[in-house]
This record gives structure tokens, sequence and C-alpha cells, in this order.
């Protein structure tokens, strides 16, 4: 899938660093999942749901964390409203997510 898009087309896209406060189950989701509820500093507090269950259990998210899409259209996943889009990179059914490397700012922009 290598559709070009243009630097225009890329800024459009809010990244944003977010730690995970709470994680909780998903027994709803159509796949195993979990519920995430992530601080994005000024932006607030977001909520999604994400299908990382195979490698990360709860205590290893918490306090994690992420990139992840802030500027989608909320989406109803089962009786949940996904606010956010988590980042990973896909490999096999896993999905691995993308953290920085160091401690940074909540709500910081990556780009």
């Amino acid at each position: 899938m290598n559709t070009a898009i243009t630097f225009e087309d890329f800024t459009k896209v809010d990244i944003r660093i977010g730690t995970i406060i709470e994680v909780k189950d998903f027994p709803e989701a159509r796949n195993p999942a979990y519920k995430l509820i992530i601080d994005f500093g000024e932006l607030g507090i977001r909520k999604t749901s994400a299908q990382i269950t195979t490698l990360y259990n709860k205590d290893k998210l918490l306090n994690k964390q992420v990139l992840a899409v802030v500027n989608f259209p909320k989406k109803q996943i089962a009786k949940f409203m996904s606010e956010c889009l988590v980042l990973g990179a896909v490999q096999g059914n896993d999905v691995i997510l993308l953290n920085p490397e160091k401690k940074i700012k909540n709500g910081t922009v990556v780009s």
C-alpha cells in the first residue's frame, strides 16, 4: 500500500505523545482488546481501544507513553466511543506499540 500523499496531507495528521493512565478489559470487542485511557496533557484525556492483548498485559501498559492520532473523528466500537488511534507496527497478528525513546511531556506534537 504505497499511495502517495502530499506533505500538506501529512501535516493534517495530528500525532501526539500521551501516557496510558488506565487499562480495562474490553470483553464486548469482536477481537481481544483493551480499553485505554490516555492523558494528552493540555489536550485532555482521550479513550481508545487497542487489539494488543497478545503482547501486553494491563500492568505493562499502565504509565506507558504512546504515539496516537488525536484528530480522527470519534468511532463507535461496540458500546465504547474511541477518541484517538494509538500507533503501532503490525507484525503478523501482533501490534507493537510505538513510543518515545525517553519520557516526554504529554501532548507533545510528533512531526
